[in-house]
């Protein structure tokens, strides 16, 4: 028994044994003799529900989140290059695969969705939940502001001084064309305007999305009031029906009776002298 295959089979069992799972293998790891493998075992949380989507997503389709950290590895690769274009196509590709693996999942409620949705966009901005979502090691809902690293400068290696080793030398690379101040401060501030641009794009959708809920929900009722009077119609159209057969049938009978006492009194009429 190793902790890594105990905690593969707990993160990918079924959510609702995992604490009696965890704690039959702790305990196993103990009868085994080892205190600190039962110790360690006992300290694995119990995913959310969101977590154990993403988790079980990373045990049934892995390319779909593998695809998806090496977005989030592009994304700051052309941050740290301040390429504009770059961003802007990365950010739009990041959108429609979240989306594309939103749509895939099975049913779930607004509010897990929307976890894990925003553990997917987490999976993009943050290795370290990037490493845990694709392993299936996730235990609850990553929250990540996902525009952070955005407005980050790029990392700077910190100053030496003295001569650098020999060796360190031979491998250094070769140095690096003189800085475009200009044009550097001039994609960030593309970046910061695309960025805004997809904030108010956001915002916009959002007013739109509640404006659209607010139509479904009257248009909803409103569907409902109408089946209500149509079921009512019909109810008095059926009673009308049932009213006009017995007026029918009430009609033939009174018909005939007449027509009987026509008649008898035809023949009394002839025969009288």
């Amino acid at each position: 028994m190793d902790f890594d295959t105990v905690a593969g089979e707990l993160y990918g069992g079924d959510l609702a044994e995992f604490i009696s799972a965890r704690n039959a293998a702790a305990k196993a790891a103990k009868a085994e003799g080892d205190a600190d493998l039962a110790a360690k075992i006992k300290e694995l949380r119990k995913p959310t529900t969101a977590a154990a989507i993403v988790n079980r997503l990373a045990r049934d389709d892995p390319d779909q989140l593998r695809e998806l950290a090496e977005l989030g590895d592009e994304l700051r690769d052309a941050h740290t290059r301040l390429a504009g274009d770059d961003l802007r196509a990365l950010t739009r590709r990041r959108g429609e695969l979240v989306r594309q693996i939103m749509h895939g999942l099975p049913s779930m409620s607004d509010s897990v969705s929307r976890e894990v949705e925003a553990t997917l966009e987490a999976v993009a901005a943050d290795p370290d939940v990037a490493a845990l979502a694709v392993a299936g090691r996730l235990t609850s809902v990553a929250h990540q502001d996902t525009d952070q690293w955005f407005t980050l400068a790029a990392s700077v290696p910190p100053a030496t001084s003295g001569k650098r080793p020999q060796k360190l030398v031979d491998k250094a690379e070769p140095a690096r064309p003189k800085r475009d101040h200009k044009r550097e401060e001039r994609e960030r501030a593309e970046a910061r305007a695309e960025r805004e641009r997809l904030r108010k794009e956001a915002a916009e959708l959002a007013k739109e999305r509640a404006v659209a809920e607010r139509d479904l929900v009257r248009t909803e009722r409103a569907a409902e009031q109408a089946t209500a009077r149509v079921e009512d119609l019909r109810t008095r159209l059926a009673e009308a029906e049932e009213r006009a057969e017995r007026a029918t049938a009430e009609f033939k009978d009174a018909k005939e009776t007449f027509d009987r006492i026509d008649q008898a009194a035809r023949k009394a009429a002839d025969a009288a002298p």
